[in-house]
Formats: structure tokens, C-alpha cells, sequence
């Protein structure tokens, strides 16, 4: 996408974004955007040929960004890193205005044509937390981190989307029991590798790991969901 159909999706999003509650993303919201944004519909669709879904995505690519602007600035070195993780959840949700957009997104992404969409969007939601974070896994590591955390991520938005508890309070409650099913699991996989009867079993297995690598810039480029160099 070049820099004018950025700009043009960026308007269009703006103007969408209020009638994304009573028509979800949907072509009628669309066709409303263009017409609020003073864009001609032929126009808009060159920079949007998907339409609604188009949008959609941006929307989320925008409260990606929020989150890595607050991460930027908050003191991860005095944090754990599992509190890393809680917080980069907790600012990604902070930052929606408004909760009906992201329900109305869930429900798109949930119809067949459109889930490959959302997954890939929350796995890039995943890989930049883990990215912003420092992380340096080269190995099968960078996969399972990335899963993991889309997994703990969506059920966390699943469940925000019906709390309405005073300040999200049973959202945050919720996420840290997550975590800490995540955390307890990381710790039976390091015993089962200590293990002096289990090490001698799993050293085929662990091999044939060890020999996945995360995916370079080179490769990943032109794939789905591909949008810059990694490292």
C-alpha cells in the first residue's frame, strides 16, 4: 500500500468509525465513510478493494500501534516478564474508545471468509508484543511464544467484551489467571527436560526442535500477514 492509499484509509477509517455500532464493518458503512470523507466511492475502493474488511484491519493495526507507543514508554526493565506481557495485554485493550467496534470486528472475523483475516491479525497483535518486548528466540521458540499468546490474547478479549465490571477490574483478573496457567505450564516443560529419567527419551524430539528456526525477512516476504523486516 503507498503512502496515498494509506492517507486515504486513514480518512476513511475516521469517518467509519461512527457508524461501525449501528452498521458493523459492512459495505453500507463503507459507502457512509466515503460519502462523510468527501472521497468518491471509485476512489476509496482503489485504496480499499476489500472494503469494510479493509478497514477493519486498519482499525486494529491502529490500537497495535497505541500499544507499542505506551510500551515504549513504560519501565519494562523493573518488570517481570510476565507482568510485561500483562501490561502490553492491558494497554492493547486500553486502547479502544469504544468496545462495539471491536465486537462488531469479532463477529466479522468470525465468518469463514474473513477468519483467516483475524487470525492473522491477532498473531501480528502476538508478534509484536513479543517483538516491542525484546524478544530473541531464533528457534521453535518463536513460534510457540507467538501461539501461546494469541490464544491467552483472544480469550482475554472474549471475555473483556462481556465485563462489565467496575474499570474492567474481572478482565484483569482473568488475564492474570491466564498467565499464570501459562507460566505454571513453562515450568512442568523445564522439570520434564530436567528430568534425569524423561532428558534421555525427549534428546530425539528436543533435536528435531532445535532445528526449527523462526522465519527470516527473506522468507517471510509476500507471505500473508508479512509487513516488515524482523531483524
Amino acid at each position: 500500500m503507498d503512502a496515498t492509499s494509506e492517507t486515504l484509509t486513514d480518512r476513511l477509517l475516521d469517518a467509519a468509525l461512527v457508524h461501525v455500532a449501528f452498521d458493523g464493518w459492512s459495505d453500507t458503512t463503507f459507502r457512509a465513510a466515503a460519502d462523510d470523507a468527501g472521497i468518491p466511492l471509485a476512489q476509496a475502493r482503489a485504496a480499499c478493494p476489500r472494503g469494510a474488511v479493509e478497514l477493519a484491519i486498519a482499525y486494529h493495526k491502529r490500537g497495535d500501534a497505541a500499544m507499542v507507543e505506551r510500551l515504549k514508554g513504560a519501565d519494562l526493565a523493573s518488570m517481570r516478564i510476565r507482568d510485561r506481557i500483562i501490561s502490553a495485554i492491558r494497554y492493547r485493550l486500553e486502547a479502544v474508545t469504544d468496545r462495539e467496534l471491536v465486537r462488531r470486528g469479532t463477529t466479522l472475523f468470525s465468518l469463514p471468509q474473513y477468519s483467516g483475516d483475524g487470525a492473522r491479525a491477532i498473531w501480528g497483535t502476538a508478534d509484536l508484543i513479543w517483538d516491542t518486548l525484546g524478544d530473541s528466540s531464533d528457534d521453535y521458540n518463536w513460534y510457540t511464544k507467538r501461539a501461546t499468546l494469541s490464544a491467552v490474547y483472544s480469550a482475554t478479549v472474549l471475555y473483556w467484551l462481556g465485563d462489565d465490571s467496575e474499570d474492567h477490574r474481572a478482565t484483569w483478573e482473568f488475564l492474570d489467571r491466564r498467565i499464570e496457567n501459562v507460566m505454571q505450564f513453562e515450568k512442568f516443560k523445564a522439570d520434564v527436560n530436567r528430568s534425569p529419567v524423561l532428558k534421555p527419551l525427549l534428546a530425539g524430539p528436543n533435536w528435531l526442535l532445535s532445528h526449527i528456526k523462526a522465519p527470516s525477512a527473506d522468507r517471510m516476504k509476500g507471505f500473508p500477514g508479512w509487513t516488515a523486516p524482523r531483524r
